[in-house]
């Protein structure tokens, strides 16, 4: 047993080193599917301001690639208790995402459609234990690249199986510059 035990830790110390000594080598990136690519672009600060039912209130969301660029990780409400964190990525060739939500749970959603200027995603059930006749979750997202610099999204809310009134957000992106004033 302490043979199989030293025999692992030193595995999982070599990997650790391996890993460690290729650290300052820019990650090969592996192309993914056309709607992964497009959402790379995103990559950077946004701010817009939307109206969820209780007035306006201004909304930041961050996207970074991570995992030498096999997923994109977008952040909203950073450092606030309702902080949610999506991440996309290709599954089977495909762009998926999963929604980490401040409602406790974690939709998955798979590509509905695209084309040149949007992006669909609606609910994938075989990917969580949700039922969204019961629990309310994030059941569809939309996204429109409307030129480089602005993006407009609209989520689907579903409560006890209902659907809430979606509320559509138009972002812009915050230059470098305007990033390293604040």
């Amino acid at each position: 047993m302490k043979t199989r035990m030293t025999s692992a830790c030193a595995a999982i110390f070599l990997l650790g080193s391996l890993a460690l000594s290729t650290a300052g080598e820019p990650p090969k990136a592996k192309a993914g599917s056309p709607e992964f690519e497009r959402m790379k672009s995103l990559v950077g600060t946004w701010q817009g301001k939307t109206d969820m039912g209780n007035g306006p209130i201004d909304v930041t969301v961050r996207y970074r690639l991570l995992a030498a660029g096999s997923v994109l990780e977008e952040r909203v409400f950073e450092g606030t208790p309702n902080e949610m964190v999506t991440m996309y990525y290709d599954k089977d060739g495909k762009l998926a995402l999963t929604h980490y939500c401040m409602l406790g749970n974690r939709p998955a959603m798979a590509l509905k459609s695209s084309d040149a200027n949007s992006i669909q995603f609606d609910f994938d059930g075989s990917c969580c234990s949700i039922d969204p006749q019961k629990e309310a979750h994030m059941h569809a997202l939309y996204l429109r690249f409307d030129d480089a610099d602005t993006i407009t999204t609209s989520c689907k809310a579903l409560m006890e199986g209902k659907a809430m009134p979606e509320h559509s957000t138009t972002f812009k992106r915050v230059k470098a510059t305007e990033a390293n004033a604040k």
